[in-house]
């Protein structure tokens, strides 16, 4: 039986109590993890897609990164603005607004004709990204008590993330062989229906919006440009050269609005990222785990598709193909382990195990690239490498969530999930210029032996980054398990404390 404290929950948006992973919350699991699916087949298609999008619309090896990193940079930018509006507007109208938002940039997306319009329907989905994440997040916290039962919610949501990386590496293939790359934008709108069409239905309707004190808009605008100018100034610098003015500029001015940022949630009264949240150590430390994670996920999935079509030749169907072992493995970690290692050895002990297995992994996989390799040579390394994935996947995102107050789930997924995008950012951006160190021009034009020196040297870095946040885990507070005699009451103290 629900304790009382759960059954008188609720969240900011009226929705009171839990429910078993039965009847009316089971549709709603599946909607939330298919919506995670979505977001994670788009960005596994793309990478798979971007040897024929940088030729078809002529990009630059440097510049053809932005195809990536505009959604990443839109999406981290606003993580925060997005998880504050479900706090006060609420998850189900958020969650609704952003998947309609990514289906239509996912279509002006396969129709651009030009970097201009296809880098504006990229920013344009991480903007519809930055309000359906935190809405996922939050309608998962509100609907699953915190322990067990949360765990394989979120376990199922990461097992629905990593199937979405396994078929967009397939569709991606598939797609760009047997029609053309803009299939892998088109292909977004009929699985936006897929849950669009239900969930009026199946989720429950949210109470009346929370409009106290309003939206922090020059905090949002803050963090969106400080982001940007940052990532612009990673992109910029390896072509432009460190000391030239456009790098130094970019990156001067996103330090100068980021602190901006921070001076700006300190005065306001209704913050949108609230700074006593920094208190909140598992938070902190899991936003610190997750940036460091997705800077090696970004720059070792950049990494591995480089190293498998143009060096190896593989067609984007192979290349697809090639992913398929580290997501299957991914979706194992995530779906069937990762529950059950936070269940006996905990949040900290699941993530920081999951990290450096994750980083073994890339490293082992970068480590044995050589121009005359093997995929098989590849998968011991894709094996470890997958199965860390998911477990931190999962972990990590549990531990943002812990011992946060249910009217502020939005803005903390939120959080951890602006340090997941920009660490996407920014590892996409420095590992790219560590990958391109050892050669000038494309690589399309360069030695194969310079283009897989400056790979393995890329991926080694991302695998030390990733041992690294491996370490930082462990600055988690041990929480005590639900079925330790402990209090709801106490065990959210205990995280808080």
């Amino acid at each position: 039986m629900p304790s009382k404290a759960t059954a008188n929950r609720s969240d900011s948006t009226g929705s009171t109590g839990t429910a078993s992973m039965q009847g009316g919350t089971g549709a709603t699991l599946f909607l939330l993890a298919f919506a995670q699916f979505i977001v994670t087949v788009d960005y596994n298609i793309v990478y798979v897609a971007l040897p024929d999008i940088g030729q078809a619309l002529g990009f630059s090896a440097q510049s053809l990164q932005w195809v990536v990193s505009a959604y990443a940079v839109s999406f981290g930018g606003l993580l925060l603005f997005g998880g504050r509006a479900v706090d006060r507007v609420g998850a189900r109208r958020l969650f609704l607004t952003g998947l309609t938002l990514y289906a239509a940039a996912s279509l002006v997306g396969g129709l651009a004709t030009g970097q201009a319009a296809l880098i504006g329907a990229r920013l344009a989905q991480g903007v519809g990204g930055a309000v359906l994440l935190p809405a996922v997040l939050a309608l998962i916290a509100t609907s699953f008590d915190e322990g067990p039962q949360r765990n394989k919610a979120f376990g199922v949501w990461g097992m629905a993330g990593s199937l979405g990386l396994a078929a967009g590496a397939l569709l991606g293939g598939v797609l760009t062989d047997l029609g053309s790359w803009r299939w892998v934008f088109f292909v977004n709108i009929p699985f936006a229906l897929i849950v669009l069409i239900p969930a009026p239905k199946v989720l429950r309707p949210d109470g009346p919006a929370n409009r106290a004190g309003g939206f922090d808009v020059p905090g949002a605008l803050l963090a969106t440009v400080g982001v940007s100018a940052i990532v612009l100034g990673l992109a910029t610098g390896p072509e432009e050269g460190w000391l030239r003015p456009l790098p130094l500029a970019a990156l001067g001015t996103g330090i100068v609005l980021l602190a901006a940022f921070f001076a700006t949630e300190a005065r306001t009264r209704s913050p949108l990222m609230p700074l006593r949240l920094l208190k909140n150590r598992p938070l902190v430390a899991a936003m610190a785990v997750v940036f460091l994670f997705q800077t090696g996920l970004a720059g070792g999935y950049y990494v591995f598709t480089t190293y498998v079509q143009p060096v190896l030749g593989y067609s984007p169907l192979e290349a697809g193909l090639a992913f398929l072992p580290l997501t299957l493995v991914s979706m194992i970690g995530a779906g069937k382990l990762a529950p059950r290692f936070m269940g006996r050895f905990g949040l900290r002990g699941t993530l920081a195990t999951g990290m450096i297995l994750n980083g073994a992994g890339l490293a082992l996989t970068s480590a044995v690239m050589t121009t005359g390799g093997s995929f098989y040579a590849l998968l011991p390394g894709c094996l470890l490498w997958g199965l860390g994935g998911g477990l931190v996947f999962v972990s990590v995102f549990a531990s943002a969530g812990s011992g946060v107050d249910i009217a502020e789930q939005g803005v903390a997924g939120a959080m951890a999930s602006t340090a997941q995008q920009v660490g996407g950012a920014v590892g996409l951006a420095v590992l790219v210029a560590v990958a391109n160190s050892t050669f000038t021009g494309t690589y399309l034009d360069a030695a194969k032996d310079d283009v897989v020196s400056g790979l393995r040297l890329s991926g080694l870095v991302g695998g030390a980054l990733l041992i690294l946040g491996g370490l930082l885990a462990l600055a988690l507070t041990p929480r005590p398990r639900p079925d330790d005699g402990a209090t709801p009451e106490a065990q959210s103290s205990t995280a808080r404390g």
